[in-house]
């Protein structure tokens, strides 16, 4: 028996805050783009609702899928990158976001999968996701964000 290719990412966080206002952060279009460097999700965050994210001149980003919604613990995500050829040739890939209460804090992991060994798009996540998860942190404890769109766009 032969194990399944595959390229993971896992993110954990502890932010000062509730499951709901941490819930509310990840759900919300107008608090996304503050701390998600000014993209746009539009989504109805319903199993079988499609999920898109648009990036600040319009230009869609990602797409895909809600699977499962445990408001306010769990969101499972089918998606897919749309602008960069060579990423979204690679198919879709599987986004878990889970929240756990932990004392006056909440535990956030984001897990990201693709069926696909050494996944040039789970390469993407891994620099994206903490720059973003950074800012939603800063966001919900001090109202502000750590990375500005300006910093965004310097590459390592």
């Amino acid at each position: 028996m032969t194990a399944k290719a595959e390229s993971n990412y896992v993110y954990v966080t502890f932010i000062r805050t509730t499951p709901e206002k941490l819930w509310s952060a990840l759900t919300d279009p107008s608090q996304m783009k503050k701390y998600w460097f000014g993209v746009h999700v539009e989504s109805a965050w319903n199993p079988g609702a499609g999920w898109k994210m648009f990036l600040p001149d319009g230009t869609l980003a990602d797409s895909g899928e809600i699977l499962e919604v445990e408001k306010p613990k769990r969101i499972r995500i089918k998606w897919r990158n749309e602008f960069r050829p060579e990423l979204k040739a690679e198919g879709y890939s599987l986004c878990t976001m889970e929240l756990e209460s932990y004392g006056s804090s909440v535990r956030l992991t984001i897990s990201h999968s693709i069926e696909r060994a050494d996944s040039k798009f789970i390469q993407a996540v891994t620099d994206g996701w903490p720059k973003v998860l950074s800012n939603l942190k800063s966001y919900l404890e001090t109202g502000e964000v750590a990375l500005t769109e300006t910093d965004h766009s310097h590459k390592r």
